[in-house]
């Protein structure tokens, strides 16, 4: 896929300035799906089938996704590469502006808010449990609950209408 210019921001445009690309990506990374039907019924924002086919292809030929090998019959398992992984600051820095600037809903902006406040030290660690579940890096030493798991901690507390777990 070339880009229409030489311009990085073009380049990085081209491939993540469309809206169902960034949510698939933001699926992926923050809700682990990673097999077509978990995408298309997890989507909040209701993505059509064709749509979500049409992305995850696009994100495989950018070399932001890899798509595994299925025998026929069974589920293709999407997996972030390092390139994708590297989208975490950028998806990180569009929901801190979320945060200052749109409207939403206090359950859904719970994640966003909790990577906020542990700042960029807590994106650095997520990005390293994300090697390990998608590119089979191995662990490295927590001494307590890794990132994911506190993201979805803090969103459970959230829909139950609790403060976030300290």
């Amino acid at each position: 896929m070339e880009p229409r210019s030489g311009c990085p921001i073009n380049a990085a445009v081209e491939v993540l300035g469309d809206r169902w690309a960034l949510l698939v990506l933001r699926d992926v990374i923050f809700g682990d799906r990673r097999y077509f039907r978990a995408l298309l019924t997890g989507s909040i924002e209701g993505i059509a089938s064709n749509i979500l086919a049409d992305r995850l292809v696009r994100l495989v030929e950018a070399g932001i996704l890899t798509r595994g090998t299925a025998a026929r019959g069974q589920r293709a398992r999407y997996s972030l590469t390092e390139a994708g992984i590297q989208t975490l600051p950028v998806i990180y820095a569009l929901g801190n502006w979320g945060l200052d600037w749109r409207a939403g809903s206090d359950e859904l902006r719970t994640r966003q808010q909790l990577m906020r406040d542990e700042g960029p030290a807590f994106v650095e660690e997520l990005m390293d449990e994300l090697r390990e579940r998608h590119l089979g890096a191995p662990p490295k030493p927590r001494p307590g609950p890794g990132p994911l798991e506190r993201l979805d901690a803090a969103y459970a507390a959230a829909r139950e209408g609790r403060s976030s777990p300290a």
